[in-house]
């Protein structure tokens, strides 16, 4: 055993000065690794002279003590008592993060200092919040966004997570502010489903399903069974239980192109009638207007739409490769092409996410409707 501890000695000497005898293994190293050593003369250094100093009880002790080997067992102590601590320690319990922070303030009560009374609560996954005609609720989208809630509005949260933000609309009134990248937050209603593409709106839904969006900042993409409304800042659009989105229009539009617009929406108006609503309509267009006549379109009947199509090359001549024969078929590539010559953003970034919507293609969700 004395022999042993002899002979690690020896070896240890060798590994901190050089003396001594090293083993087999230690050599095969210095072998390997010989072709790295610095070869290089050491540039001198003038020598300094040190004053004479004591040298105290503690640097002796500590010289003599703090052996390598010392100081790895002083290691090994120490990790076991941190694993015993953090043992022994309350564990933190999982925070679910699917639930979005609510702050409900009655209108009709007030603080002593003149600010609003708020209730902070949360709305989990799968629940709902009401709001009655004295309250008003603030939502944190996750990290994405906030949600101001009117009176007598109903809405229910769908998804969260990492992923997509959903809630599904039944009535009444929101102010969405979503700062997150496009298509990560999607309201579903009873006649329409609005997809953000980073913007500011606001979304009224009425007791029948129906409603209108509104687009302060960004723009809006709203669908449903194939009929698509693409909604600029400035601009709105209402929606139908029945029929779905409806042409959307800048609401500094004239009050005789916007009446008539409505007529064109109103279901069950007789050819006379909406016939006359379209002269008026495309008579008191402006060239501001002519995203409104590209999406009406899909949604006249083909006499209408070379009637329509005339109107609106007027406005905004269809740029390169962009024919009369191809608007009138309704080629997808065309429409999107023209789209784009209206300055209003590219169009593609709605295809992409369109594209990536789970579900059933183009519907409200079942959890949305009544």
């Amino acid at each position: 055993m004395a022999h042993e501890r002899e002979e690690q000695a020896t070896n240890d000497d060798y590994l901190w000065d050089g003396s001594g005898r090293s083993d087999p293994e230690i050599q095969h190293l210095e072998r390997a690794l010989a072709r790295f050593r610095h070869n290089v003369a050491t540039p001198p250094f003038p020598q300094i002279e040190l004053p004479a100093r004591r040298q105290s009880w503690w640097s002796e002790t500590a010289a003599n003590v703090l052996t390598p080997r010392f100081a790895a067992a002083l290691l090994v102590v120490f990790a076991i008592g941190s694993s015993l601590w953090l043992a022994r320690s309350p564990r933190t319990p999982a925070i679910a993060h699917d639930g979005w922070d609510v702050e409900v303030t009655p209108a009709s009560q007030q603080s002593e200092n003149g600010g609003p009374v708020g209730k902070s609560t949360r709305l989990e996954l799968g629940e709902s919040l009401e709001t009655d005609a004295v309250s008003k609720a603030s939502i944190a989208v996750a990290k994405i966004g906030r949600l101001e809630v009117d009176p007598n509005t109903l809405l229910r949260l769908l998804q969260s997570g990492a992923g997509r933000k959903r809630i599904a609309l039944d009535r009444g009134t929101i102010h969405a502010t979503i700062w997150a990248p496009p298509g990560q937050f999607v309201v579903d209603t009873p006649s329409a489903v609005a997809v953000d593409l980073g913007c500011m709106y606001t979304l009224h839904i009425d007791d029948s399903g129906s409603g209108i969006l509104r687009t302060t900042l960004g723009w809006v993409g709203f669908h449903r069974n194939g009929r698509e409304s693409f909604i600029p800042a400035g601009a709105a659009c209402p929606t139908h239980l029945q029929s779905g989105p409806g042409a959307p229009y800048f609401e500094d539009a004239y009050d005789a192109f916007r009446a008539a617009l409505t007529q064109l929406d109103a279901a069950g108006l007789n050819p006379s009638a909406r016939q006359s609503a379209l002269n008026t309509l495309l008579h008191e267009a402006r060239t501001r207007d002519a995203f409104t006549l590209w999406h009406l379109l899909p949604r006249v009947n083909s006499v209408e739409r070379t009637i329509v199509y005339n109107r609106l090359a007027a406005l905004v001549p269809p740029p390169a490769g962009v024919t009369r024969e191809g608007i009138l078929r309704l080629d997808a590539a065309q429409l999107d092409s023209w789209w784009n010559a209206f300055d209003l953003g590219d169009i593609s970034l709605w295809r992409h996410w369109e594209q990536s919507w789970t579900g059933r293609e183009g519907q409200p969700s079942s959890s949305s409707t009544k």
